[in-house]
């Protein structure tokens, strides 16, 4: 037992439990740069950390009848395609020694832009109430085409860096369902549809060889507990103050992740 391990674990389930977000945002980047775990065994294990933890978060917010699951199912379909594809692509071209750099930018791209969607949240949703309350005959006629290419675009992301379904999914919903989606229905739709795209993304990993077991039951003992905690509280506090002290520690996360690989 790491007790180091465990609190990152209980910190990062806290949050996914309060916001959805965290699982792969904030955890990968503290494997990479904490705890010098190996980028590859850093996003295979990190996936399985994340929908093993929303699993549990996933409980309360369905005891609450807070799920809509239409949009997850949008989602879905092209995450979990998008998701195979990307298997497929990295079975046939493994990430070697050459390719590490390449995929850390890449984590820490995929951190700042979580970061960035997560501060814009606000105006996103503001913009899709606005052409939903006055063009809703096409707003609504595209509502589920575009769920499902931000479903690709996620299962894309999440496959290649374990990052971006819990705060960019948040975004992408706030954005097309503005008026259907309060932001406690908001958080547990966008949980839910990230656990098998996770599982999923996981298993391929899994087969690669990229997931750490003691690492993982470390991660899981310190954020079970936390993540039941935080989804019981996510709907009785201030989620606006919550996603900006977020989005603060994820773009000064990103931007030490980029230096650590370029410097």
């Amino acid at each position: 037992m790491d007790f180091m391990l465990m609190s990152a674990g209980a910190i990062t389930g806290l949050l996914v439990g309060l916001t959805g977000v965290g699982g792969g945002a904030l955890m990968t980047p503290l494997l990479l740069l904490v705890f010098g775990i190996a980028p590859m065994a850093a996003v295979g294990t990190d996936l399985w950390f994340a929908a093993i933890t929303k699993l549990f978060a996933m409980r309360i917010h369905q005891h609450h009848g807070l799920i809509d699951w239409q949009v997850v199912k949008r989602l879905w379909i092209g995450s979990l395609s998008a998701s195979t594809i990307t298997l497929i692509w990295m079975k046939l071209y493994p990430v070697d020694d050459s390719a590490v750099i390449l995929l850390k930018t890449t984590i820490a791209i995929a951190v700042v832009l979580t970061a960035t969607g997560i501060l814009f949240q606000k105006q996103l949703h503001g913009f899709g109430r606005y052409l939903r309350t006055t063009d809703s005959e096409h707003f609504i006629q595209w509502q589920g085409p575009l769920t499902i290419i931000a479903g690709a675009v996620l299962g894309v992301l999440v496959t290649l860096t374990s990052v971006g379904a819990g705060a960019l999914g948040a975004v992408f919903l706030a954005y097309l369902y503005p008026l259907r989606l309060t932001m406690p229905r908001l958080i547990a739709t966008d949980i839910v549809h990230a656990i098998p795209l996770a599982m999923f993304a996981g298993i391929g990993h899994l087969i690669i060889g990229n997931v750490n077991f003691i690492l993982l039951g470390n991660l899981l003992t310190g954020s079970i507990p936390a993540v039941i905690i935080g989804a019981m509280l996510s709907a009785r506090l201030p989620h606006k103050w919550l996603r900006i002290g977020l989005a603060i520690v994820l773009f000064s996360i990103g931007a030490k992740l980029w230096l650590n690989v370029w410097h």
